[in-house]
């Protein structure tokens, strides 16, 4: 079995059944799950910090009774980010697409199909996850990524030019497959009124031939629509995003030790710069 796996059991055993019925107070559930003290006030370096794969299992699993509503308030508050923490994952995910778009068709071009098929692949699942953000909706582990992706209002869209992608032989047509999509997101992205409206349709990058649709102005505009204090100086820096858009390590996102840490991480970005050394 697989570290961390627990069976039920049969009726019959020897043993005691498993029921996985496990008594504890809403905080400690909290804790045990997301690694948050719920009695305190999220700030935006927790928001960044929890995998959205837990914060999923915690919103949307099933509740058969909460008689004094403490689950559910839990819940309620963690429906979906806070506005400007929310701009900067959309600005993280535009930003991803945009630093890998234009290498795809390159790799390609210079004969490197593999290379290029791997970036298609990447670009693939980065136009997925941003669709999740777009619909407020929290991503789930790999396992049920594609399903939950195909529960998504913009998935009978998107669908098709995403499998073409990845179904591609050569790099032009994983191309032209991938504009499909971008043009998609980039009209989801105007639909919601978050900046002022971007072109919507793919361009050559710098007179080459090798079409994108520039994540990384998409990026800059969310970027320039933070306010919040706090936010903003995380965002002054170079935007890496949540957690989940800079690892995909299952140990990191899956199992809470090393949270403290990388909550940290983003609690320091608020800080000022080290400075840089003499001589």
């Amino acid at each position: 079995d697989e570290p961390g796996t627990q069976l039920l059991g049969e009726a019959g055993d020897t043993e005691p059944l498993n029921h996985r019925i496990l008594p504890m107070t809403v905080r400690a559930f909290a804790w045990q799950h997301l690694a948050i003290d719920s009695e305190q006030p999220l700030e935006a370096a927790d928001w960044l910090s929890i995998p959205t794969q837990a914060l999923r299992s915690v919103t949307t699993g099933a509740v058969h009774h909460d008689g004094v509503g403490e689950l559910t308030a839990l819940r309620e508050r963690l429906t979906w980010y806070p506005h400007d923490v929310w701009l900067y994952l959309l600005a993280g995910a535009w930003q991803r697409i945009g630093q890998e778009e234009h290498l795809m068709p390159r790799a390609g071009y210079v004969g490197d199909e593999l290379g290029a098929a791997l970036i298609g692949s990447r670009l693939v699942r980065d136009v997925m996850s941003l669709c999740f953000l777009i619909e407020h909706q929290y991503a789930p582990y790999p396992k049920w990524f594609g399903s939950a992706f195909a529960q998504l209002p913009c998935a009978a869209a998107l669908t098709p030019p995403l499998w073409r992608a990845q179904q591609a032989g050569d790099w032009q047509a994983r191309m032209a497959a991938l504009a499909k999509a971008y043009e998609h997101v980039a009209r989801m992205h105007n639909a919601l009124g978050l900046t002022e409206p971007l072109p919507e349709r793919v361009a050559p990058f710098h007179g080459r031939p090798f079409q994108v649709i520039d994540g990384g102005r998409f990026a800059q505009a969310l970027l320039a629509r933070i306010a919040d204090p706090t936010m903003a100086r995380i965002a002054a820096r170079r935007p890496i995003g949540g957690i989940d858009q800079w690892s995909d390590s299952t140990d990191l996102r899956s199992w809470h030790e090393w949270r403290p840490q990388v909550r940290a991480f983003y609690a320091q970005q608020d800080q000022p710069r080290f400075d840089k050394p003499n001589g």
